[in-house]
């Protein structure tokens, strides 16, 4: 699972609001179109969440899966929010990232995806759908974050 796929926008908000949005995983439904349900599992006590289950439709992939995530974020809402697979029916595997970087009075956002499924299916089909997963997660954080 070496391939993955990766893309970039700019957010007109600073790194931490932008964060905030990130962090809020019970309001994804409202912004996150595939998303259709979130439960945070796990915290550690830092105020992040550990472990979230995510209940998905994203057209190809339907499934109800659990991520761990790692927050290497400083102060000011930059740095790196990386999560990978625990449990899920469909997907073998899901690691990404979110990588927050200030960019003048916004934020520069670097989304980097790897998907794998348990289902046979193409390597170009699984680049197509992480790239619409990407792309569409992409727009509609920047639409959230600046509404």
């Amino acid at each position: 699972m070496a391939d993955r796929t990766e893309s970039s926008i700019v957010i007109d908000a600073p790194p931490g609001e932008v964060l905030d949005v990130i962090a809020d995983f019970e309001a994804y439904p409202e912004w996150a179109g595939e998303v259709k349900d979130v439960s945070v599992l796990a915290e550690e006590g830092d105020g992040w969440p550990d472990q979230v289950q995510f209940t998905l439709d994203a057209g190809a992939i339907k499934d109800t899966y659990v991520l761990d995530y790692e927050w290497d974020v400083v102060e000011d809402g930059t740095g790196v929010i990386s999560w990978s697979l625990v449990s899920a029916q469909v997907l073998k595997a899901m690691n990404g990232s979110y990588t927050l970087a200030g960019d003048g009075s916004g934020t520069k956002v670097t989304y980097r995806l790897a998907v794998d499924v348990k289902i046979p299916m193409i390597g170009l089909l699984k680049r197509k759908a992480e790239k619409v997963i990407v792309d569409t997660a992409l727009k509609e954080l920047k639409k959230r974050v600046e509404a």
